[in-house]
């Protein structure tokens, strides 16, 4: 099976797809920001990996994907700011 990178992995979509994943036997890496969701994430079977998008540089994803087969981009900024919409939604997808 393939081990998948899942970001903006405590979204209500990126939940549900760490679980159809994980019951496949996949092995699935969910990136979130907020070191709070992880327990969310372990019961939809994903395995937490704590990182801000808007933070990270090329290198910084280079290493945070090493390993993975495939990527899904669940991520979002959610409005309230034209910088963070542009730095998640386009400059960090």
């Amino acid at each position: 099976m393939a081990r998948i990178a899942v970001f903006g992995g405590h979204g209500k979509v990126a939940l549900h797809l760490e679980r159809l994943l994980s019951d496949a036997g996949h092995e699935v890496s969910a990136v979130i920001r907020n070191p709070d969701h992880a327990d969310d994430v372990r019961a939809a079977g994903g395995t937490p990996v704590v990182a801000d998008v808007e933070q990270l540089d090329a290198l910084a994803f280079n290493e945070l994907l090493q390993g993975h087969d495939a990527v899904v981009w669940s991520a979002g900024a959610g409005g309230g700011s034209a910088l963070r919409t542009y730095a998640v939604d386009r400059d960090a997808a």
